[in-house]
């Protein structure tokens, strides 16, 4: 039962600690919209979508007002588009995104996930003409997110999926250029892709979801951040204890806000995602949690270990105020997304082979990093098999979001506004891995895979 205590903590995390559901996703299976004419599988696209989810935005403002929680975004994520498009292979698939984008904007939410492709293990029908088209489809959309799964623990690398990916990257940034390279901001490389993540731009509906489910990521990375400054000088097992404790009370409303949308919409729920997720405001960063702790700035030798903490202790905390945990449950860290890793980019003490030493230890992975407009395709694809094979042999999700500044070199700044916020360009190792990247073929998979 709740008392006195509880409601006053609870209204103080949110009005001066930055606490939010960051998002409301519902998941939404387009197996039954594919059709060989494309016009028709479009349609079928766009009503479906329309009927599950066309009072999705008013429920999510209606708990809002409510239960005086802020819940920042109302998303959709479908089934990935390529299984959708494989009937119609003759067809450009870019007539999908416009059929998202047509029930995004009647639906009214902020982002629809899932103009996907999964080709860890190889090239399905569909898959390549969808991944060909995700520059055209990101440049003349603005609300579709796009991802694409190149690897796994089960299955290995794929490594003509990473070259294609990097070539795929640079167009869209390069298509987008005159808008601050955003295309490439809404499309994801992953390795171990969940299957219900409800946090862009990287969410689809999994083949193996309900036909529609609500899934709910949670938010809060100032309220931990306050829970430490008010602990003061604590050793480093209450430092964890502390975060277990807090998480614990951020899922618990992200539980509620998860169940209750759920009901209203008579859909099923699906997963609290626990994740700490950043916005560039002041006071809404991971990096000034790793700071609190200690650390002179993010990036400092120590910040590994203080994000494996951070990272550990969330999940422990979250998995005990939810008996549905998935997505991708830990600690993100969004270079222009976070105002500390901003600062900590600028200032110099946060690098890109520093930001790849942090990926082994938390959620996601190399995320929204801003880097000169002239990288390679190669490069960019080396970015990628470093950070799927980080994934690969750890078993976790790993996922790079790199956008190429477009016209822009190390130094420079580049400004999205909103959420995605902005931050400076960092440098690459220009060093080539051209040939290894050009051989192609598949990285086997680890010996961890053979659990069976």
């Amino acid at each position: 039962m709740l008392n006195t205590h509880d409601i006053l903590e609870t209204i103080t995390m949110i009005e001066d600690e930055h606490l939010d559901v960051r998002t409301i996703t519902m998941g939404i299976s387009l197996l039954d919209c594919s059709d060989e004419n494309i016009d028709k599988a479009c349609d079928k696209v766009y009503d479906k979508i329309c009927r599950y989810a066309g009072d999705l935005v008013k429920t999510g403002e209606d708990i809002s007002k409510e239960y005086g929680i802020p819940i920042i975004h109302k998303r959709i994520s479908v089934t990935p588009i390529a299984m959708i498009a494989a009937p119609c292979q003759s067809m450009n698939p870019v007539k999908f995104a416009k059929a998202l984008e047509r029930a995004a904007q009647t639906t009214g939410v902020n982002f629809i996930g899932g103009y996907s492709a999964l080709v860890h293990k190889g090239f399905a029908p569909g898959d390549y003409a969808l991944i060909q088209s995700i520059p055209e489809a990101l440049s003349e959309t603005e609300h579709v997110c796009s991802s694409v799964n190149i690897g796994s623990t089960k299955t290995g690398i794929n490594m003509d999926a990473v070259a294609k990916m990097g070539r795929i990257i640079r167009k869209t940034a390069e298509l987008t250029a005159d808008r601050d390279c955003i295309g490439a901001a809404k499309l994801v490389v992953f390795c171990n892709a969940p299957e219900d993540n409800p946090f862009m731009a990287g969410a689809f509906h999994g083949a193996g979801e309900p036909d529609c489910v609500i899934n709910v990521g949670v938010s809060g990375p100032g309220v931990v951040r306050a829970a430490l400054a008010k602990a003061g000088d604590c050793d480093i097992t209450e430092v964890a204890n502390l975060v277990k404790r807090t998480a614990f009370k951020i899922t618990r409303t992200g539980q509620l806000v998860a169940q209750e949308a759920a009901r209203r919409l008579c859909v099923p729920f699906g997963i609290i995602d626990l994740s700490l997720a950043p916005t560039p405001a002041i006071g809404d960063s991971v990096a000034h949690i790793l700071e609190e702790m200690g650390l002179e700035t993010c990036g400092a030798h120590g910040t590994t270990a203080a994000l494996a903490l951070l990272n550990d202790a969330v999940k422990k905390g979250g998995v005990m105020a939810s008996s549905h945990v998935g997505g991708l449950s830990g600690a993100f860290i969004p270079v222009t997304e976070d105002a500390g890793m901003i600062d900590a980019a600028r200032s110099g003490a946060l690098t890109l082979t520093k930001l790849e030493a942090m990926t082994a230890v938390c959620s996601v992975g190399l995320d929204m990093i801003v880097i000169p407009g002239d990288t390679t395709a190669d490069i960019i694809s080396g970015i990628i098999a470093d950070e799927a094979a980080i994934g690969m042999v750890n078993t976790k999700t790993t996922a790079v979001r790199v956008i190429p500044a477009i016209g822009k070199a190390a130094g420079e700044e580049l400004n999205f506004g909103g959420l995605l916020g902005e931050g400076p360009v960092m440098a690459v190792n220009r060093h080539s891995p051209a040939r290894f990247i050009q051989r192609g073929g598949r990285i086997p998979a680890p010996l961890q895979s053979l659990k069976n």
